[in-house]
């Protein structure tokens, strides 16, 4: 008979076993295993299926229908991570994932645990984040009675994952398992979710690890077709203005060599996408920035002047192409993509290529050579021009109030670009976007196609948990931090040392920023009002945190320099900054890139000779 937990007294946690299997480089491909029949519960087999595909870390909150799958995780060699909230979780297994590469792995339980895991599925679906949510479920013959804490997290969950799983039998846990990180991480990475009923955690089976994924239908195609690489390759050769429009799909393919590689053979100019920051150097000559609709000038300037776009890993986002009929319209297009319904979704490719950018990308390189055919000299050197000629910047405020802008600069030089950033989202987010320095891939955390406020706190704790050795910072807004940043709770007692900047303006600052432009600044219900409320410095050191403040110019290098020579506890910087500092380049929603602005009344004048 078990001993309840107040009399047994509890083991300690194992240190994990040598040659625990870790995520295998290869997308997909499983530890091969021959295990006998081992007699055990859903539950057990569950911990067991989770470590047989290499998971080390999961980030969680125990809950009735979860709860069986709780007691055997307490002897796994699996770190579990006890989060304030399951949306931190998710945010959490988002920056984990975005960091290692792996796939990341959040835990609830039924009911409002698991739709507290709906926003972050849906962020990781947009922005292809490889992330699997195991849920518990009510007992399965209660299943459509609407019994305690029950919800259809499968059908709810449906249009946000890349797939999900009912398991009702404890014979289908393991294949079930298997099959989510194999989906989650091949093809277009994605989320996927195992919602598991409480009645087979507790049933005991005879436990198989599955020899064999049967996945009919899923068959991602990798290799791109010759022909259609061979045809973009033409078209780079008649062309006399082309332009590599880089996404987050090349990020994900770790094909940042090879895009290097094309751009400097062939001396073409490159544009990064929010989602595809550091992909590219920054610093690289070729590099015009990030466009769309606070991107820079000659990245926006180069979309719609070019001839020809090689579109690789991305989407044609409506935050890049403004209104759609307007963008690019002297250019022909050749998309790849590994997701075939991302191709002429939103712009008609002349020549779509169906494959994993990496193999796009060298058979370009391939076929391009040396480059010693190709002569793009005279348009790389006016797309220089524009950029030296309008270059992102800022002014300060004239008040002598603290110029945001100035504060995230002075992050990334004092920190530097090996450093891991997570972003919330609104004006700071596009201000990092600008000013950090992205220098290598993989190091850029934010909430791009779902527009998550509160992504910042946990991802930047899940990117930390991934790279304990490396520097991550979260660069927040006031408005986001509010929202999750009870994580830091997690952070401080787990040990996860991130640092967190909070652009405090007292408002909700994009938002602000259209009510400017847009509604003759009726600052409808986006003033925090937050001078003090809360006091971020004492909000901070209550949650174990170190809380800093700058408020002025002479004080923010000083707080930067405490933060970084912090490596033992989480550390909060709130910089009080000007209320009305404005995000520029800019592009108004639904109107053309051609009519982007430098600053409210002023747009850049434009060179057309060499067109």
């Amino acid at each position: 008979m078990r001993v309840s937990e107040e009399a047994a007294p509890k083991p300690a946690r194992p240190a994990p076993r040598p040659g625990a299997p870790s995520q295998q480089d290869q997308p997909g491909q499983q530890p091969e295993r021959a295990d006998e029949p081992t007699r055990m519960t859903g539950s057990q087999a569950l911990v067991r299926s989770l470590e047989m595909v290499g998971v080390e870390v999961i980030f969680g909150i125990p809950g009735g229908a979860i709860l069986p799958a709780y007691d055997p995780l307490f002897d796994s060699s699996m770190r579990h991570i006890l989060v304030r909230h399951e949306q931190g979780a998710g945010h959490a297994a988002e920056g984990y994932a975005v960091a290692t590469g792996k796939v990341g792995v959040c835990m609830a339980t039924s009911g409002p645990g698991a739709t507290n895991l709906v926003t972050p599925l849906a962020d990781a679906h947009m922005d292809s984040v490889p992330i699997v949510a195991i849920t518990g479920q009510v007992g399965s013959k209660a299943i459509g009675t609407d019994a305690f804490q029950e919800a259809d997290i499968r059908g709810i969950t449906m249009p946000v994952t890349k797939h999900n799983f009912l398991v009702t039998r404890p014979e289908d846990i393991a294949e079930a398992v298997a099959s989510a990180f194999h989906i989650a991480l091949t093809g277009r990475p994605g989320p996927v979710l195992v919602d598991v009923t409480k009645d087979a955690l507790q049933a005991e089976f005879d436990f198989v690890w599955p020899k064999a994924l049967d996945l009919p239908g899923y068959r991602p195609t990798i290799k791109p077709h010759n022909k259609q690489v061979k045809e973009a390759a033409r078209l780079l050769r008649e062309s006399q203005r082309p332009v590599l429009y880089i996404g987050g799909g090349v990020i994900k393919a770790k094909a940042d060599q090879e895009l290097r590689a094309l751009a400097e053979a062939a001396g073409i100019p490159v544009v990064t996408t929010l989602m595809a920051r550091g992909a590219f150097p920054d610093s690289h000559e070729l590099n015009m920035g990030m466009p769309g609709m606070h991107g820079s000038v000659a990245a926006v300037g180069a979309l719609q002047r070019a001839d020809l776009l090689l579109a690789i890993g991305t989407r044609f986002d409506d935050r890049v192409t403004g209104a759609l009929d307007s963008f690019a319209p002297l250019a022909k297009v050749v998309h790849a993509d590994i997701d075939p319904a991302e191709i002429g979704k939103n712009r008609t490719a002349d020549v779509p290529i169906v494959g994993d950018c990496r193999e796009v990308l060298r058979l370009l390189v391939e076929l391009v050579g040396d480059g010693s055919e190709l002569d793009f000299t005279a348009w790389a050197a006016y797309l220089k021009g524009v950029k030296e000629k309008y270059p992102t910047g800022y002014d300060e405020p004239e008040d002598g109030s603290l110029s945001p802008q100035y504060v995230i600069q002075r992050i990334g030089e004092l920190t530097g670009p090996d450093a891991y950033w997570a972003s919330g989202v609104g004006q700071h987010q596009m201000w990092a976007a600008h000013f950090l320095p992205f220098e290598k891939p993989g190091r850029w955390l934010n909430s791009g196609g779902l527009g998550t406020m509160g992504y910042c706190v946990p991802a930047a704790m899940g990117a930390k948990v991934a790279q304990p050795d490396s520097v991550v910072w979260g660069i927040d807004g006031d408005g986001c931090f509010q929202m999750t940043n009870q994580e830091l709770v997690t952070c401080a007692l787990e040990g996860i040392p991130v640092k967190i900047a909070v652009i405090n303006n007292e408002s909700l600052g994009m938002v602000r920023q259209w009510q400017t432009l847009f509604y003759q600044g009726r600052y409808s219900n986006t003033d925090l009002k937050s001078w003090r409320v809360p006091d971020f410095q004492k909000l901070a050191e209550a949650m174990g945190c170190v809380g800093l403040r700058a408020e002025s110019r002479d004080q923010v290098d000083d707080v930067i320099e405490q933060a970084l020579a912090i490596n033992d506890q989480p550390v909060v910087v709130e910089f009080v900054v000007h209320k009305d500092a404005m995000v520029w380049p800019m592009v108004a929603a639904g109107t053309s890139n051609d009519d982007i602005k430098i600053a409210r009344d002023m747009a850049p004048e434009w060179d057309e000779e060499v067109l």
